[in-house]
């Protein structure tokens, strides 16, 4: 393995990706803990034979996103890099992390570029981060930002678990976006940093598009009854329906979960809700 960086800890979760794992492991430069979903591939056991660095940690059924949290919570470091099974941190990239980290107080979380596959494309929710509709704040290191893509970012510990970091209610995918509302609400800021970079190269086992596209309505739908106005979560609901296929699945999909988001229900500040507003006239 490549030199560790101090101060910052990887966190992986997955199920059933032994092959990806192994591939993708070795090339974090810190101390990385892997959260295994209640894999039934030997994963847990090939992990700690190779790569006995890696501290693993079995959970024995998937828990979705909020295993990540576990890891989180194990970590000693004042920040935490997420990774997939199928992403990695380029050469540098977590140390200069902690730099820009180090040197922005206010920074909760760290959203960094993310490049896709061999030819290494831009993810598009980068280039569309790095537009900065919401302006550069001064003591932020880069362009606001309203969200983030868990395989690329750096988030600061203990603002994370201030706002109970990932929640069952939503699972995965889409995790990410009550999050960023909370940390938002409470405060703190979330910065794209372009300099800062992670590799992704999708797994083929991955869901297909129209479940994935599914279980995103769904998702977005509860994180609104959780979050938004009734009008704003009616409004989208009303879109998904309209859309059919796979959006409209994800309405019937959410029914079953509406009554777990409506009991962590809290309203944003207004301020927040402006941003979003801003974000969704764009």
């Amino acid at each position: 393995m490549p030199p560790l960086t101090a101060d910052i800890t990887v966190v992986v979760a997955s199920q059933n990706r032994r092959a990806e794992l192994l591939r993708s492991l070795p090339r974090h430069e810190a101390p990385t803990i892997l959260v295994d979903n209640g894999s039934t591939d030997g994963t847990a056991a090939a992990v700690r034979a190779a790569l006995p660095a890696v501290e693993v940690v079995e959970l024995g059924r998937n828990h979705g996103a909020p295993a990540r949290n576990i890891g989180v919570r194990r970590a000693r470091t004042p920040y935490v890099a997420f990774a997939d099974d199928d992403s990695w941190w380029a050469p540098g990239a977590l140390a200069r992390a902690v730099g820009v980290m180090d040197a922005h107080p206010r920074l909760a979380v760290l959203a960094g570029r993310i490049l896709v596959g061999a030819e290494e494309r831009l993810e598009p929710v980068c280039a569309q981060m790095a537009a900065a509709p919401l302006g550069q704040p001064a003591d932020l290191p880069g362009p606001a930002v309203l969200g983030f893509i868990a395989c690329g970012a750096v988030v600061r510990r203990d603002a994370f678990l201030s706002v109970g970091g990932f929640d069952p209610v939503v699972f995965f995918p889409g995790e990410e976006e009550r999050v960023t509302l909370d940390l938002t609400a409470s405060g703190w800021g979330l910065a794209y940093v372009d300099s800062v970079v992670a590799h992704h190269h999708p797994s083929p086992q991955r869901h297909g598009a129209e479940r994935r596209q599914r279980l995103i309505t769904r998702n977005a739908l509860l994180t609104g009854c959780m979050r938004r106005p009734w009008s704003e979560v009616a409004r989208s609901a009303i879109s998904a329906w309209r859309a059919g296929g796979a959006h409209r699945a994800g309405v019937v999909a959410a029914l079953p979960r509406v009554a777990a988001a409506v009991r962590r229900r809290r309203r944003l500040p207004p301020a927040v809700e402006e941003q979003l507003e801003l974000l969704q006239a764009g």
